[in-house]
């Protein structure tokens, strides 16, 4: 009889030890699933962010070029302007 006790005891400590982690696993899945989403969206914001920062770095050159160039065609006719005064003032 103590045998058929101590056989009952062991396969029930046995059993109780094997709990099902399913429900666990399955959170965990969901859990990683989630944050590889955020970490996506998250990349997919910062990636548009960078590239409206891109182009607006690209229109404010363009602008910049666009305001030499009229600085160098005034000085072109400022100097033109001081090369003729110049050629009257030679005596």
């Amino acid at each position: 009889m103590k045998k058929v006790a101590l056989t009952a005891l062991v396969l029930s400590l046995g059993l109780a030890a094997c709990h099902n982690n399913a429900p666990d696993n399955n959170a965990s899945a969901v859990n990683s699933a989630e944050m590889e989403a955020n970490a996506d969206a998250t990349a997919a914001v910062n990636d548009s962010a960078n590239a409206a920062n891109v182009a607006d770095n690209a229109l404010d050159n363009a602008a910049n070029s666009v305001s030499d160039a009229g600085n160098a065609a005034s000085n072109v006719a400022d100097n033109t302007a001081n090369a003729v005064s110049n050629a009257g003032n030679i005596q």
